[in-house]
C-alpha cells in the first residue's frame, strides 16, 4: 500500500492486536496528516511530563472517587483543559497535538488526555462510548463511576447517564445496557475519524473528508456506509472509475439497500460517460 508517511505510521500501529494499540500514537498520526512536522514524541513526552508533576498530587489512599478528584485538580483547575462549547465543530478539537496546547477539545479528545495521564499514574480508565457523549471511567471490574471529561471532569453514576442522554436528545431516551460498555481501541479511533469525517463534510472539503474516510477504513475495511461514501467522494472528486468500483460493492454487500436505486442511477450515469 502506497501510503503517505504519517499513514503508514497509523496503518501499522492499528495492525497489532487492538488492547496492544497505542492510542494516543494513532491520534497523533491522525494529526499529522494536518501537520506533517508534527512530532508525536513531543506530545508523549508532554503526557509524560504531566503524570510526573500529577505524581506529587495523589491521595495516599488511591481510591477511585480521590483519584478521580486528584486528576481533575490537576487537569482542569491547574493546566486549565475545558471542553469547547463555543466552537464545538472547530475540527482543532480533534486533533490530539491541538487539544494538548490549546487545553480545549471535544468529548472525545479530552477522554483522551485523561486516559493517558492516569495510565501513567497506574489509574487506568477505559473509554465509554455512550450516544451523543463519549464517557471514561476506571478500569476496574463491575464499577459504574463515570467521568465526563468534557465538562471538567464531572463524577457520573448510571443515572446521571440516563439524564444526560435524554438532555442530549430532547426527549426520553432508554438506556440500554450496551450504551455503557466499553469500546475498543479501533472503536475509539474510528469514533475520532467519524466526528472529524462530519465536520469536514459540513464545510464541503471533499479531499480531506476522502481522507478521514479511508482512514475508517483501514479500521473496519468491510463497514458498507464507509465503502459508499468513499465511492460517492471519489465520483464528486471526479475519479470514476473508484467511484464505480465501490458503488458496485456497496450494492453487493447490501443488495436491499434504501438507497439501492439512487446509487444504480448514479451507476447508470457513469456508464453513460464511459461510453
Amino acid at each position: 500500500m502506497n501510503f503517505s508517511s504519517p499513514r503508514q505510521y497509523f496503518y501499522q500501529e492499528i495492525q497489532q492486536p487492538d488492547e496492544a494499540i497505542n492510542l494516543a500514537k494513532a491520534a497523533l498520526y491522525i494529526a499529522q496528516e494536518e501537520y506533517p512536522h508534527l512530532d508525536p514524541e513531543e506530545y508523549l513526552n508532554a503526557f509524560d511530563t504531566m503524570a510526573t508533576e500529577l505524581e506529587d498530587r495523589l491521595p495516599s489512599s488511591p481510591y477511585p472517587l480521590r483519584m478521580i478528584q486528584s486528576i481533575n485538580q490537576y487537569l482542569y483547575e491547574e493546566l486549565g483543559f475545558s471542553g469547547n462549547k463555543i466552537d464545538y465543530y472547530d475540527p482543532r478539537n480533534s486533533f490530539l497535538n491541538d487539544v494538548i496546547e490549546r487545553r480545549t477539545g471535544i468529548p472525545i479528545t479530552l477522554s483522551l488526555v485523561y486516559m493517558e495521564v492516569a495510565k501513567r499514574v497506574n489509574f487506568p480508565m477505559v473509554g465509554i462510548g455512550m450516544p451523543g457523549h463519549f464517557l471514561i471511567r476506571p478500569d476496574i471490574a463491575d464499577i459504574e463511576i463515570f467521568v465526563d471529561a468534557f465538562n471538567g471532569g464531572e463524577v457520573m453514576f448510571t443515572q446521571d447517564c440516563q439524564e444526560r442522554l435524554s438532555q442530549i436528545y430532547q426527549q426520553s431516551v432508554t438506556l440500554r445496557p450496551e450504551f455503557l460498555d466499553v469500546v475498543s481501541n479501533k472503536h475509539f479511533l474510528a469514533r475520532m475519524l467519524t466526528n472529524l469525517k462530519y465536520i469536514y463534510l459540513k464545510n464541503q472539503d471533499l479531499e480531506k473528508t476522502l481522507s478521514v474516510v479511508e482512514r475508517i477504513l483501514l479500521l473496519f475495511p468491510d463497514v458498507s456506509l464507509e465503502i459508499r461514501d468513499r465511492g460517492l467522494l471519489y465520483y464528486q472528486l471526479g475519479h470514476f472509475t473508484q467511484a464505480v468500483e465501490d458503488l458496485q460493492i456497496y450494492l453487493r454487500k447490501v443488495p436491499d439497500a434504501e438507497d439501492g436505486d439512487i446509487i444504480l442511477k448514479l451507476l447508470d450515469k457513469l456508464s453513460e460517460n464511459n461510453d
